[in-house]
């Protein structure tokens, strides 16, 4: 057995694959949108997850769904309905435009399963066709087919074969959606905005126009909403926000408030599966929908994506007020609660650390660009103590 007293260092460096580049610090309890490490040290989560800790750390309505369905019943098989299953599929289809619920772990199964679902009803309803026009800097996730979906080269280099199928094309661009379109395509899948390429943002009409352009040719339009989707863009879905409905919508992070769950809808005409098409040993189980059933019933019930937008705002000025100081700064953008800056050069890591050692959590989500996404339950003072970090990080630069 390893000795657990030994430093956590050691242990990660003896046991974890080494699949990501974490940061120099182990956490040991949270509270709202604050954590602390081992030493007691106290910082500030503008990072949440990423996008996932919706409601803050160790919420009481979180902690109380966990705790009272854990002494019920923690996991059943998937063939067996429960209630708290039902009752999130419930609560998700009468606050979407969609109409039939899968659930599963995570946001990239998910993506895997719309992929799935879309290819049989192009099998099925367009003469086989399967292609999926994505993309650049798009990001659906780390299992093969999500990966190849996902727009950024560097994660999918080391993986090649990829799966046939996927198409990419400029993000923003609808004209190269449509020289993209032929009788292979499927659908056209996209994240209302970009999260991990960078927090980009498109156009107002961009997703509207692509929905006209789904309906004349017949193809699905799926909105990857894993990290836009339960509020972080400032309404419940990030469709809204454009006013489009998608035919085939994925969910997760932010849907449980840290705990592991992820969704599948799909309106009527597209729902296609049947018993043995797809499945999820864990998905669905009691545990996960009632927890997640209680995070964004909350979050209905009090209206926090109307308080995201606002505090969204709110932080978007905060941050605009550091364009106008720092020349390097060349850009804020973002939606709500989810923001970033952009700056003219690859310092994004660099800052993110000098964040980091003032008590700060960001996250350098692109070389040049720093993202910052808080717990929808932020607070403006939170914001003016994270503002002022981010301020003396950059005053090192100029």
């Amino acid at each position: 057995m390893p000795d657990t007293t030994t430093d956590w260092r050691q242990l990660e460096a003896r046991y974890l694959m080494t699949t990501a580049k974490r940061l120099p610090l182990m956490v040991v309890h949270g509270q709202g949108t604050r954590l602390w490490d081992e030493d007691g040290k106290e910082y500030l989560d503008f990072f949440s997850g990423p996008s996932t800790v919706s409601l803050g750390h160790c919420h009481p309505v979180l902690v109380k769904a966990l705790s009272e369905q854990a002494k019920k019943l923690i996991h059943v098989t998937g063939t067996i309905p429960s209630m708290p299953q039902m009752k999130l599929a419930q609560l998700l289809v009468e606050n979407s435009c969609l109409d039939r619920v899968f659930f599963c772990n995570s946001g990239a199964e998910a993506n895997e399963g719309a992929i799935k679902l879309a290819r049989k009803w192009g099998k099925e309803r367009r003469d086989g066709a399967y292609e999926i026009i994505c993309a650049l800097n798009a990001f659906h996730g780390r299992t093969l087919a999500a990966v190849t979906a996902t727009g950024t080269e560097k994660y999918k280099a080391p993986f090649t074969p990829l799966p046939e199928g996927f198409v990419h094309v400029p993000f923003n661009d609808v004209e190269a959606i449509e020289r993209a379109t032929t009788d292979k395509t499927v659908a056209v899948m996209l994240e209302p905005v970009q999260g991990e390429g960078g927090v980009n943002v498109p156009d107002d009409d961009y997703l509207r126009r692509v929905r006209r352009w789904c309906d004349e040719q017949g193809i699905l339009l799926i909105l990857d909403e894993v990290q836009t989707g339960i509020g972080r863009l400032g309404t419940l879905f990030g469709y809204q926000l454009y006013g489009v409905e998608p035919d085939i919508m994925t969910l997760a992070k932010g849907m449980g408030s840290g705990v592991p769950i992820g969704a599948l809808l799909a309106k009527e005409h597209c729902s296609v599966f049947t018993p043995g098409d797809h499945g999820s040993t864990f998905g669905g189980n009691p545990l996960m929908t009632h927890a997640a059933y209680a995070v964004c019933k909350y979050i209905i019930d009090n209206d926090l994506p109307a308080q995201a937008a606002e505090r969204g705002r709110y932080l978007e000025r905060k941050l605009r007020g550091l364009e106008d100081r720092f020349s390097f700064v060349t850009e804020v953008r973002g939606k709500g609660l989810l923001q970033a800056i952009e700056f003219d050069q690859e310092i994004a890591e660099e800052v993110a650390l000098a964040c980091l050692a003032e008590g700060l959590i960001a996250n350098n989500v692109r070389p040049t660009s720093l993202r910052l996404c808080p717990p929808l339950t932020v607070s403006e003072e939170e914001i003016d103590r994270a503002a002022a970090i981010v301020e003396r990080a950059l005053a090192k630069y100029g």
